[in-house]
């Protein structure tokens, strides 16, 4: 199932696609299934929004492609090198990144991003895929040049609109090797990699990351970038594209600088 959530006649609500259509579910279906209330709403008269809002967290797993650590002149883990993003960095499709004015450069990382779906702590790799929802779309967006300066990440991949998500959770979505992840910047290819080249597949981070935290239902973790990562400026729109799993489209603008 291809599932979103999004805005209707100033209500927020979920709904299964189907075909032009949305199928409308009585509520979010993490925590409520998917029950249906009987109504269709038409896919064109709806605002999508991010498929969800981690109530817990966010967490990425860096170079986890060999390219993209050997392009920033980094080793790569031998385990999975984890980071947190908060919850109030996501944004959905459409939605505006902000450059922030503490940042001359903006990058842009795409990203398959896999929601999990339910309480999950000290799970195997062999049964840590059937804790996860769905899949969708990230881009874990970063000011590259704080990342450098700061030693730690949490500024530079933590400001408002650093998390783009969307534009749906695919429940049946299969992360296989040969999925690409593309990433254009003005309809100009920047990224294009393969699922199969992650070094740490999902279920070894998802096995990973609940040995640290307990993984919430609604919890995502962003799976890494490969190579061509770049910067981007106002004015741009970056998409990143995965098989299977649609477009995530996201304009940019520079933030007002403070006066003084």
């Amino acid at each position: 199932m291809r599932i979103v959530r999004f805005s209707h006649q100033d209500a927020i609500r979920f709904g299964i696609v189907d075909e032009g259509e949305l199928v409308v579910l009585a509520g979010d279906p993490l925590f409520a299934g998917f029950d249906t209330t009987g109504e269709r709403v038409p896919l064109g008269e709806v605002a999508l929004l991010a498929p969800v809002i981690p109530r817990s967290k966010v967490i990425g797993i860096a170079r986890n492609y060999r390219d993209h650590a050997a392009e920033l002149g980094n080793e790569v883990p031998e385990e999975p090198m984890m980071f947190l993003k908060p919850n109030t960095a996501v944004i959905g499709p459409g939605d505006t990144i902000v450059r922030p004015p503490q940042s001359e450069r903006t990058d842009y990382e795409g990203e398959l991003a896999a929601v999990i779906g339910r309480v999950t702590k000290n799970v195997s790799v062999a049964d840590a895929l059937d804790h996860v929802f769905g899949y969708t779309i990230g881009n874990d967006v970063t000011a590259r040049d704080l990342q450098k300066t700061d030693g730690q990440w949490a500024r530079a991949k933590g400001f408002d609109t650093f998390c783009p998500l969307g534009p749906a959770i695919e429940t049946e979505f299969d992360p296989a090797s040969d999925v690409r992840i593309i990433t254009r910047v003005n309809g100009e290819v920047r990224q294009d990699g393969a699922l199969g080249n992650m070094v740490h597949s999902v279920a070894e981070f998802i096995s990973y990351a609940s040995q640290a935290f307990t993984l919430l239902p609604g919890d995502v973790i962003l799976a890494g970038t490969p190579a061509g990562v770049g910067p981007f400026v106002a004015g741009d729109v970056v998409e990143v594209e995965i098989t299977g799993l649609g477009t995530l489209r996201n304009p940019v603008r520079d933030a007002p600088r403070a006066d003084g």
